[in-house]
């Protein structure tokens, strides 16, 4: 315990460095992983899901320790995501998988609402399914 507050002043800078490991992560999963012949965004969702259903006590802290259920990144974590979530994006656009009309909030906004259903304790793999093909062209 000494150790962690030693680096950590206080509860909330250990769960915020926790946060940040965690988009870091993602960030280099869809780095690795996330560009290739098969919709890039829909494997994206599903780590995400995975990620998040599997590790549901470091969601619960992050929401706890910032006040809200379904935290985003946040500085300069998000700005990494979000580029590389824009350029998945933009590949399954031009490979003709994914409609036109979708930006990275909306990607955003999906991933708090996959989020919700796996709090809630919702089958989340179909969600993805039934969102797999709304997003389809």
């Amino acid at each position: 315990m000494g150790t962690v507050y030693r680096h950590f002043p206080d509860r909330q800078a250990l769960v915020e460095a926790a946060a940040e490991h965690r988009f870091a992560e993602i960030e280099q999963y869809v780095r690795a992983h996330c560009f290739g012949e098969d919709s890039d965004l829909e494997r994206y969702f599903r780590y995400a899901g995975e990620l998040l259903s599997r590790d549901r006590g470091l969601t619960a802290a992050i929401d706890s320790a910032r006040g809200r259920p379904g935290s985003e990144p946040r500085g300069t974590a998000r700005e990494r995501l979000e580029t590389v979530v824009a350029e998945v994006i933009a590949h399954d656009q031009a490979a003709g998988l994914l409609r036109s009309d979708c930006p990275v909030a909306d990607v955003y906004l999906l991933v708090g609402a996959l989020s919700s259903v796996i709090r809630k304790g919702g089958d989340w793999a179909r969600f993805l399914d039934l969102l797999r093909d709304q997003l389809s062209t």
